[in-house]
């Protein structure tokens, strides 16, 4: 239980890093002129945390806690790829296909993001699986 654990804690923490940065820093400028209209002036915390608290669990149960073997980080890694490919693409393309002037340049770079970034919370998972699955 606590491989698992440290797993989720892995994860989430470079999820949550990661995810600042890219939408409070690097990525700000571009969601404010395509979705501007559509923004908050602040984001919604606790619905925040609760999206974080599921994305990290979605990536323990079906891209790191199936690779526990310390030889299958690339099995892993692709799996969270594909799981960050397919869910940022189903809000993404949702919304394209539904909202009036969705900008759809913000749909490519996010779903790309939504790739990048659950890759890098996987590898975070998996590290923390393997430090804490050590001999």
């Amino acid at each position: 239980m606590n491989k698992y654990l440290a797993a989720y804690g892995g994860t989430a923490l470079v999820m949550i890093v990661l995810d600042l940065i890219w939408l409070g820093v690097i990525a700000k400028p571009m969601y404010q002129q395509g979705l501007g209209h559509l923004m908050a002036a602040s984001p919604n915390v606790p619905v925040a945390v609760v999206f974080y608290l599921l994305f990290a669990a979605g990536l323990v149960i079906f891209a790191v806690a199936p690779h526990t073997a310390p030889h299958s980080w690339a099995t892993t890694l692709t799996m969270a790829a594909l799981f960050g490919f397919f869910t940022y693409a189903t809000y993404d393309l949702t919304n394209w296909a539904t909202l009036k002037d969705w900008p759809w340049k913000l749909s490519l770079v996010d779903m790309a993001w939504g790739t990048l970034v659950s890759t890098a919370s996987a590898a975070g998972g998996k590290a923390a699986l393997d430090w804490a699955t050590r001999p």
